[in-house]
């Protein structure tokens, strides 16, 4: 399948409201899906017989910047037989000031591997994943302050008594 058939695909099971945007400009194209719908789109591609994207290579934070106040999670997929790939995004505007971290539906349930991917997105841009069952840091120290990768995190001088540069 190339990706208009894949755009097909998914518009005629989840309504045309599924896919917010096209994105075609850059190396990869991409689906821009509607951040309630990323589980069940996810679950359709790996579950479907002409699709069968059943490997999640890497699942990505994105912080847009302060000024946007956006944030967003990009998916990419590969078929192994088919041998083909895909890329998928949810993109959500956040406000940082209300202390509660952008939000977005786990896709645990479709790939095992996501269980850390999101869990690296969290710890380091502080995107929360609901469904998640081990939502933890992964790769810094449980009691670290901030999000390193936000385009906003301010470096500590130091941390217990070592200086950072």
């Amino acid at each position: 399948m190339d990706f208009g058939d894949i755009k097909t695909l998914l518009t005629s099971k989840f309504g045309p409201d599924a896919i917010v945007e096209v994105q075609t400009a850059g190396l990869q194209p991409a689906f821009v899906i509607d951040p309630d719908q990323i589980a069940n789109v996810c679950m359709e591609l790996r579950d479907n017989e002409q699709t069968y994207f059943d490997f999640l290579s890497c699942l990505t934070g994105v912080d847009y910047g302060v000024e946007e106040n956006k944030f967003a999670v990009v998916y990419h997929l590969a078929s192994i037989p088919f041998k083909s790939q895909l890329t998928l995004k949810v993109i959500k505007e956040h406000y940082r000031n209300t202390g509660i971290l952008p939000s977005f539906k786990s896709v645990t349930e479709v790939w095992k591997t996501a269980e850390w991917h999101e869990r690296e997105a969290y710890d380091l841009i502080g995107i929360s994943f609901e469904g998640n069952p081990d939502l933890r840091r992964i790769l810094l120290p449980d009691d670290w302050e901030g999000y390193p990768l936000r385009k906003d995190y301010v470096a500590a001088e130091e941390y217990k008594g070592i200086k950072i540069n």
